[in-house]
């Protein structure tokens, strides 16, 4: 156990941080699979931007590594571009 105040807190705002990052990468996760069930063209580039936006964000405050975020967005690109 920590013996700080300092470290205290930080256990604190560590718990937290966790916690919304993993609220954040689980909503970004079912938007993707949400848009790679899409078989209809029309509603998948309606729910592309939204997606991307998503993918951006979290690979801006490192929760996912940005080449990740790249990845995925080229991959969702293909996939709208196939239907």
């Amino acid at each position: 156990m920590a013996n700080h105040k300092s470290a205290l807190k930080r256990i604190r705002s560590n718990n937290k941080k966790r916690l919304l990052n993993r609220f954040q990468h689980k909503t970004t996760r079912n938007a993707i699979k949400k848009l790679r069930d899409l078989t209809n063209k029309k509603e998948a580039e309606k729910l592309f931007p939204t997606v991307i936006s998503l993918i951006d964000k979290l690979s801006k405050r490192n929760i996912i590594h940005s080449n990740k975020g790249s990845n995925l967005k080229s991959k969702l690109a293909k996939h709208i571009a196939s239907l």
